[in-house]
């Protein structure tokens, strides 16, 4: 598998971003956001979807160079219009609104719509960490998923980050979708000829299978919980559609816009575009900053050296990401030969190579 330096893959994506006509502060915080998910080893997410970006903007439903505004707010709260700008950008500068807010009140709550895929959650929550607060994060998204018992589609993966400050250890990052795996886990395994693993999704006939094409083919992701608890991630989904887009005036449940561009959006939309939910709290709203990152380094120390099973250690959220990323801004970040081959033909569109 080829890898590629972080700097070489950023200098091509931020370039592809211009030549659909992202301003250059625009071009360079869509790539940032979208290579984080590569870093953090979450390739579903990350520079494989560049071509799906591309895609969306060349059927115009990608406004390359949004007016991202605030139409309603109070002190703690804002909805944010993201003029159909990529996700990427329009959702950390909502994320933006929300710190703002918290440094002025101590909470700030953020719902958006007329937005797209944001990329990673972790990395719109992670934005408030710099300013000791903790962040929130989450998305609706096409809907791929069956609620429980249900043949029909309708939610997206919808994504929950929460990301809290830490004084000498690691800071805590928990980014997961509601679902057993995100759709692009899907993806990478079709594009690898793999099988997927049992509870991941089902056939159009309600059925558990393995096959990595059963969503294409009619089926649906299955929430989080599998057999016996799908109702507590079907749960979990709902409630991020409720805040991302019933909360915004953004599309929700079956009306959510497909990020693919083959797939037209439903003729009678319910919202405009994509919703997102964004949450900043100062942490000394609550207690001294010091005195609570002292106490988390503690709940961290504690938890990580739990005793564990054999060949086993407790991980704290964030881990994993944390030493992919170390390991892949040293070494390189591994790409597919499929996504290699996907990159090179888009960037030959606009002149730029890889």
């Amino acid at each position: 598998m080829p890898t590629f330096a972080y700097n070489e893959l950023f200098a091509f994506t931020e370039r592809v971003f211009q030549a659909i006509g992202c301003p250059e502060a625009d071009a360079t915080l869509a790539t940032e956001t979208l290579l984080a998910a590569d870093l953090r080893g979450v390739d579903s997410h990350g520079v494989a979807r560049l071509v799906g970006y591309v895609r969306l903007w060349e059927a115009g439903r990608i406004n390359a160079a949004p007016r991202v505004a605030v139409t309603y707010e109070t002190p703690s709260t804002a909805v944010v219009d993201g003029d159909g700008g990529l996700g990427l950008v329009v959702g950390p500068r909502a994320m933006r609104v929300a710190i703002e807010k918290a440094q002025q009140v101590g909470t700030g709550w953020v719902s958006v719509k007329n937005s797209n895929h944001f990329g990673i959650a972790g990395y719109h929550a992670m934005l408030a960490l710099a300013h000791d607060m903790i962040g929130v994060a989450m998305t609706n998204a096409s809907p791929l998923v069956a609620p429980t018992y249900s043949l029909d589609r309708l939610l997206g993966t919808n994504p929950i980050a929460v990301a809290v400050p830490a004084g000498e250890q690691p800071d805590f990052v928990l980014d997961m979708a509601t679902t057993t795996a995100a759709n692009g886990k899907l993806e990478i395994a079709q594009r690898k000829g793999l099988p997927l693993p049992e509870g991941w999704a089902q056939t159009a006939d309600g059925l558990p299978s393995t096959d990595a094409n059963a969503v294409k083919d009619g089926g649906a992701l299955l929430p989080l919980g599998g057999a016996t608890g799908s109702h507590k991630g079907y749960g979990l989904g709902a409630v991020v559609d409720i805040f991302s887009a019933v909360l915004s005036g953004a599309n929700y449940g079956p009306w959510v816009p497909p990020f693919v561009a083959f797939l037209q959006p439903s003729a009678n939309p319910v919202g405009q575009g994509l919703g997102h939910f964004f949450g900043a709290m100062r942490v000394n709203a609550f207690r001294p900053a010091d005195e609570f990152k002292a106490h988390m380094d503690n709940w961290i120390t504690t938890f990580r050296q739990a005793h564990a099973v054999a060949g086993k250690h407790v991980l704290i959220p964030g881990d994993p990401e944390r030493d992919t990323a170390a390991h892949r801004l040293l070494d390189g970040i591994p790409l597919l030969d499929a996504v290699v081959q996907d990159l090179q033909g888009v960037g030959a569109k606009f002149g730029v190579k890889l």
